[in-house]
């Protein structure tokens, strides 16, 4: 016994123009052969020649010419869609019909038949697309069943694989390609691409590998397209498949080419760089020792007049008591200035050699204060005065000491030509530590010349310099970007012509382990 149906919806257009014409092709050609219980009955226009009406008498629905019939029992229509616009016939039908009619209006009827016409075009569009697909392909085609079972397969599949057309159709797919142990499907990243489409209810391609006649194991790039059938279930899959197995062999040769390529230029930039850190180096100690050498100049011009001294008052082979006072005073000036010159020359040669960088605790007051020194005739010569803000509480940073000093002798000679000519330079560094960053911060300011705002984006950029010839080749400040980026921090710039300059070093508090295991480790080679 059949399930008992709903009753039928009987519909009537009112209005026979291009739209009624559209509804009527798209809805009632055909309809008897469908399972449509709600259809078009009637349609009412005053003109007889319009294409609605025209239409309608061919398919033999009834026609009007006054809406007003439409209302008759006889008729049995339960909905009006009105497809003329203006208000006045959909507020003369709501006055006039009976209670057991609906009626729709031509604007929600413009509504819904605009959505269904977008909806109508995308499925044009996508049939198009596979129509496309279709009549490009020159590869391997085969036709599955949802039970897995090939049911067409073309000469191109036949011929490459090595079997016949009866020793494949009606076989299980997966005997074919894989083998009676189907060893390849639902393995480690491969998924079976008919269970996927089934997944996805979309097509499915992949790369996958298979076996030939002889079980010679081929890689194939797969595409598999569903054939969905009026209840939504898959009639047949569509398999597209082409033999990519020498391909891929060229793909990985040149992978294993580029990943050689890459490692020698990664050792060669390294070597590059540390030549470029090296070269930096020797231009900085070049500068430090021609002012060392006038910072050692005067201690040592003390000493001797202190020993001048204590030669006259030993000239007769002994002290006298009342000068035993000034004795001691001499003594431990020299002492004092000795130990001057042994601070000098001992932060000289700590920069100056070639040593194992480690990457360790690092008190950056401390190492300010250190560089200061080496740099302070330097700061006297071009009457600089240095402003100290330091963070007493400022927390010991994991880097390398060595190179940061590097950095900050940059920073600080720069800031010193920068100034040279102005005669009352002030020279600002700062300290601050941002616990919720976790990063501590390190500025250097200036009062000098300036950078001209079209220099300010070349900064950074390898022997670019604006120092007269002779002054620097313009590595130092491309080092010490170079430096700061590899302890995971940053270098920003601001300044003004005429004015100030300002380094502002942004710095991780715990250098990444990764960087210190590219770096060779807790003692790296420099």
């Amino acid at each position: 016994m059949k399930d008992k149906k709903s009753p039928a919806t009987h519909i009537a257009l009112v209005g026979g123009g291009t739209y009624c014409k559209e509804l009527l092709e798209k809805t009632n050609l055909g309809y008897m052969d469908s399972d449509i219980e709600s259809r078009i009955v009637a349609v009412s226009d005053p003109s007889p020649d319009s294409p609605g009406i025209v239409l309608a008498k061919k398919l033999g629905l009834k026609t009007v010419s006054d809406y007003y019939e439409l209302y008759l029992p006889e008729n049995h229509v339960d909905l009006i869609i009105i497809l003329t616009p203006g208000s006045s016939i959909l507020e003369d039908i709501l006055a006039t019909k009976p209670d057991n009619i609906r009626a729709m209006s031509y604007n929600v009827f413009e509504i819904f038949w605009k959505a269904i016409g977008v909806q109508e075009r995308k499925l044009r569009e996508r049939n198009e697309e596979v129509e496309t697909i279709l009549n490009g392909i020159q590869d391997f085609i085969i036709v599955i069943t949802p039970d897995k079972e090939i049911v067409e397969a073309n000469e191109a599949f036949l011929h490459k694989m090595g079997y016949t057309s009866d020793e494949v159709i009606g076989r299980k797919c997966y005997e074919i390609f894989q083998g009676e142990n189907n060893v390849f499907c639902n393995s480690g990243d491969i998924r079976c691409p008919l269970s996927e489409v089934i997944k996805n209810k979309k097509y499915n391609r992949q790369v996958m590998p298979r076996l030939n006649r002889n079980g010679e194991t081929r890689h194939f790039e797969v595409s598999i397209f569903p054939i969905w059938e009026k209840d939504g279930k898959i009639s047949k899959f569509i398999e597209i498949s082409r033999d990519i197995t020498e391909r891929k062999k060229e793909a990985e040769e040149i992978t294993r080419r580029l990943e050689h390529m890459v490692e020698e230029r990664t050792r060669e930039l390294k070597e590059t760089h540390a030549k470029l850190l090296h070269q930096d180096k020797m231009a900085s100690l070049g500068k430090l020792s021609a002012s060392v050498v006038h910072e050692i100049n005067n201690p040592i011009a003390g000493i001797i007049n202190l020993v001048k001294l204590l030669k006259r008052l030993t000239a007769d082979g002994s002290i006298h008591a009342e000068d035993i006072g000034d004795f001691n005073q001499y003594l431990g000036l020299m002492e004092t200035e000795t130990w001057r010159v042994s601070r000098i020359v001992s932060n000289l040669l700590a920069f100056s050699r070639r040593s194992e960088i480690g990457f360790k605790k690092v008190n950056i007051n401390r190492l300010i204060e250190k560089t200061l020194i080496l740099n302070s005739n330097l700061l006297m010569i071009n009457q600089v005065m240095v402003k100290q803000d330091l963070d007493p509480n400022l927390p010991e940073l994991i880097s390398s000491e060595d190179q940061l000093q590097q950095v900050f002798i940059n920073f600080i000679s720069n800031a010193a030509e920068a100034m040279e000519l102005t005669g009352d330079g002030v020279l600002s560094i700062k300290t601050s530590h941002y616990p919720d960053d976790n990063k501590i911060t390190v500025s250097f300011q200036d009062n000098g010349i300036g950078i001209p705002e079209e220099n300010l984006s070349r900064l950074f950029e390898p022997f670019f310099s604006t120092k007269k010839k002779g002054k620097g080749v313009g590595l130092g400040l491309s080092v010490a970007y170079g430096i700061i980026e590899e302890h995971g921090g940053s270098i920003n710039v601001d300044s003004k012509e005429g004015e100030y300059t300002t380094f502002n070093v942004e710095l991780p508090l715990k250098y990444p382990l990764d960087s210190v295991a590219k770096n060779g480790g807790a003692h790296g080679q420099h």
